[in-house]
């Protein structure tokens, strides 16, 4: 009787794993409706730039500018040995997709750029030339427009809804498959890179490959969710590593290249750098978080409302600054004019600044750069350093204070950037006037603490920070 008892029991749980196993198969996404519904709204993009023939003016100056083209169409379409001097037409594709039904389509600023001829290619094949109303390099988002009326449209979702590990389709056409499938998983928001510093990226593992640029990114209510921008790869190919504008950053640029033809962003005038665990712990910050400021512009936004090097923006405008990426894209998101509250951690205290934002221009991009060279006083922070003689200091600029690095004799500062060369300005935000004053300021330093050294070098000023290992 028991082994009866025991048989059942086993069939039961047989039955109980299965129907769990199918309930998990069963749960997956049905992506065919949403297929059905969005592909028709889903458009491919032949782009064309026109060559010439040998002896036209042209061609003299595509040969003589060829370095000009741009890239999409050197990497991909180039064809080498033309006859005398000819350029022949250069062609690319990418995918767009239609947001309102009288023609008008987005797709990304790269997939245009430098084109003399659109053809939009619709799921019914048919085809229209495109005029491009507007476009956009710092966000890669080009707008379009098509003669045509009753067209078929995409709903407009909500990136801010997306949640890691969330079900996505992309519909493009990769190597001009049209119409081609993929979907994966979000797999984080707010991705920046130092290439486009104003969009904050929506990260999926969703196949995407060249031809995929410009088509939507879709949620599985149907709704339009990013636009498909770009991939990391290694070797040009997939990797499980793609990356998407989020659809408000689209639509905010969309609307300003209707109403003006070109996009405007406010500008606060800060080069911002990482803060990381070193740097928070000599800030006197509880955890590495905000956006380090390393440079203020002179007559600056920043400058004006009393931001200074070595405060680290915490907030804006009620937005938290986790990372010192966040900062561009929220600060470009508002329009020049907009008055913002930024609240700062200055030497461990908060303090709030009314900043009036300036206008950003296409080309006001900042960055940090490399080394130089100069016998001295070892200190806690394992630096030999010397003044800076009057050449030199003309040389530099005119940096106010400071001494030069003569050697860098700790591990730990060399391998956190420090170089023979670089000028000290400022120790923990306090100002190096010279020799005395830095082996004053390194005398008070606690050993196995970290410091944070406000460094010039070839006349950019950056913030470095590090944990000395070495003693007197």
């Amino acid at each position: 009787m028991s082994k009866k008892i025991l048989l059942c029991f086993i069939a039961v749980m047989a039955v109980t794993f299965s129907g769990t196993a199918f309930a998990k198969v069963s749960g997956l996404p049905d992506f065919t409706s949403l297929v059905e519904e969005a592909g028709p709204a889903v458009v491919n993009i032949r782009v064309t730039q026109f060559g010439s023939r040998g002896d036209s003016n042209r061609g003299m100056q595509n040969q003589q500018g060829r370095e000009d083209i741009p890239e999409f169409f050197r990497r991909f379409f180039d064809v080498p040995g033309a006859p005398n001097g000819a350029q022949p037409d250069r062609q690319g594709a990418g995918s767009g997709f239609i947001i309102e039904s009288d023609g008008y389509i987005i797709t990304n600023h790269h997939v245009v750029d430098g084109a003399d001829e659109i053809i939009i290619r619709m799921a019914d094949r048919r085809e229209f030339k495109a005029e491009l109303i507007g476009s956009d390099p710092l966000s890669d988002v080009a707008l379009l427009k098509v003669d045509a009326k009753g067209l078929p449209t995409l709903k407009m979702g909500d990136s801010e809804e997306l949640k890691r590990g969330e079900w996505v389709v992309a519909i493009g056409s990769p190597f001009n498959f049209d119409q081609s499938v993929t979907a994966g998983i979000v797999s984080a928001k707010g991705r920046s890179t130092n290439q486009q510093r104003y969009v904050p990226f929506i990260q999926t593992d969703v196949a995407i490959n060249r031809g995929n640029s410009g088509g939507p990114l879709i949620n599985l209510d149907g709704e339009v969710v990013g636009i498909n921008s770009w991939i990391l790869s290694s070797g040009g190919g997939y990797m499980g590593l793609s990356f998407s504008i989020p659809i408000e950053t689209a639509n905010n640029a969309v609307q300003q290249l209707r109403e003006h033809g070109r996009v405007s962003r406010g500008l606060m005038g800060v080069a911002v750098e990482p803060v990381d665990r070193e740097m928070a712990e000599a800030m006197n910050l509880d955890k590495p978080v905000g956006a380090l400021v390393g440079t203020v512009s002179p007559g600056s936004a920043a400058e004006v409302a009393g931001i200074e090097p070595g405060d680290i923006i915490l907030e804006f405008n009620g937005q938290e600054i986790e990372v010192s990426g966040d900062l561009p894209p929220i600060v470009g998101s508002y329009p020049p004019g907009t008055e913002a509250e930024v609240l700062v951690s200055r030497n461990g205290k908060k303090k709030t600044f009314d900043v009036v934002l300036d206008a950003l221009e296409a080309d006001q991009e900042g960055n940090v750069s490399t080394t130089t060279q100069g016998g001295g006083q070892s200190n806690v922070l394992g630096l030999s350093v010397e003044p800076i003689s009057d050449d030199r200091r003309r040389a530099l600029g005119d940096p106010e204070g400071g001494v030069i690095i003569s050697a860098v004799e700790d591990d730990a500062a060399f391998r956190a950037g420090l170089r023979r060369g670089d000028v000290i300005l400022t120790i923990n935000n306090r100002k190096v006037e010279g020799v005395d004053s830095f082996e004053e300021i390194a005398g008070e330093l606690a050993i196995g603490k970290a410091v944070a050294l406000r460094v010039m070098r070839e006349g950019v000023t950056r913030y470095i920070a590090y944990t000395p290992s070495a003693e007197d």
